[in-house]
């Protein structure tokens, strides 16, 4: 099936006007009518680079901020009120086995949290889980990894050393770590203690690193590793951001993640409305690599991610809200999806397109927004009926549509 839209955006540089993609599906009818999207604009699925799937909780912690570290707000954060009534649901035994018990419940509201901003892949800071883990949910949680939590508080939650989580990536997979979130001694100390330990790499993933000085940023840049920019986080904990200027002087790669909305933004839209507000001078096509192109090579992720190619299995179809398509990012949200394929399965969307694709309604759910009909593939409405009959009332959440 052809998919011709106004604008057809195939890569950060490169915008047909009046385009059109081949979507590659085993979903679709063999008579699938080619499909003329009006006012939209066509492009990758996202790539967040840094999410907590089990920490996507609402309200946002940290009665203390501004926090000199991040370190003391995970402290905080296990008091306050949010924590507490998402232990209604899930209690953390420390061993951090998400497969386990009700923590998929968590979850799953994570993962539809990136499906309904537009993410075909997301990055979920962890410890490595059971394969059982990364399966049956409609968007690629990103399983080729390696990890550590930080340099300061090392592998607490679960892992190897720092040094061994490296090694087993065989430099093929991102190693992915907390570094530099915060403004005082300690995190300022971060960067040359990961340096000295061998693992400045290209294939490091440092987030956050608000801490790091342009030299050290410099460092990045040269080792060509990557950093992680989750600008409404740290906004909100630290009231200070990466030093993203200096980082585009250098040429660092610079990736764009959520975090949680324990400390983070809504979801991907609202985090790339922060990242303008804050860094202004920054093209909104900049933004849009940081997702894509970026990301891709941060998570070392093949040539059908971040792009688009003439024959694509993942495609995102948004409303067009303004005459650029990289500013129309800015200016759109959930409700603007018209169309969301990851490996060629539709996972949200307008409900009228779903007819050129031969699937089980049963394994999809459908509801109003705004007045149109969407589907979505799974049933995130079921999740959040488990979660109000443990909770007792009803909890609603502002990166869900119902």
């Amino acid at each position: 099936m052809r998919i011709c839209a106004p604008l057809v955006v195939r890569c950060p540089d490169q915008v047909v006007s009046d385009g059109s993609v081949r979507l590659v599906s085993s979903f679709l009818k063999p008579d699938a009518a080619d499909l003329t999207l009006e006012n939209a604009v066509v492009m990758p699925p996202f790539i967040n680079s840094h999410d907590h799937l089990v920490g996507n909780w609402y309200p946002r912690s940290g009665e203390n901020r501004p926090y000199v570290n991040s370190h003391i707000w995970v402290e905080d954060m296990k008091k306050s009120a949010s924590y507490r009534e998402r232990n209604k649901v899930w209690i953390n035994d420390g061993s951090f086995r998400l497969h386990k018990g009700n923590a998929r419940l968590i979850v799953a509201l994570g993962v539809y949290k990136n499906v309904f901003s537009g993410v075909g892949v997301v990055q979920d800071h962890a410890p490595n889980q059971d394969d059982s883990y990364y399966q049956g949910w409609p968007i690629r949680i990103l399983q080729e990894y390696r990890q550590a939590h930080s340099v300061t508080l090392n592998n607490w939650w679960g892992g190897g050393s720092l040094e061994d989580e490296m090694d087993n990536t065989d430099g093929n997979m991102p190693f992915i770590t907390h570094l530099g979130e915060g403004t005082d001694e300690v995190t300022r100390g971060e960067f040359e203690e990961l340096a000295s330990m061998g693992l400045l790499r290209a294939n490091t993933v440092i987030v956050h690193g608000v801490a790091l000085t342009d030299s050290e940023l410099a460092r990045v840049a040269e080792a060509g590793a990557t950093v992680c920019w989750c600008p409404a986080s740290n906004e909100y904990l630290l009231g200070r951001h990466l030093d993203v200027a200096a980082c585009r002087r250098h040429g660092v790669n610079i990736v764009l993640g959520t975090d949680s909305t324990q400390s983070g933004s809504a979801n991907l839209f609202s985090e790339l409305r922060e990242a303008h507000k804050h860094e202004p001078e920054v093209p909104a096509a900049e933004l849009f690599a940081m997702i894509s192109v970026n990301a891709r090579r941060a998570m070392f992720l093949d040539d059908l991610h971040g792009a688009l190619k003439p024959e694509t299995p993942h495609l995102l179809a948004l409303r067009r809200r303004h005459e650029d398509p990289f500013e129309n990012l800015l200016h759109v949200g959930m409700e603007d999806v018209l169309l969301h394929v990851y490996a060629g399965r539709p996972v949200y969307g307008l409900a009228r397109y779903l007819d050129r694709f031969a699937i089980d309604a049963a394994d999809y759910g459908f509801f109003s927004l705004n007045g149109e009909e969407r589907f979505v593939a799974g049933h995130p409405a079921q999740t959040m009926q488990t979660i109000d009959s443990l909770l007792g009332y009803h909890k609603t959440f502002p990166f869900l549509p119902f």
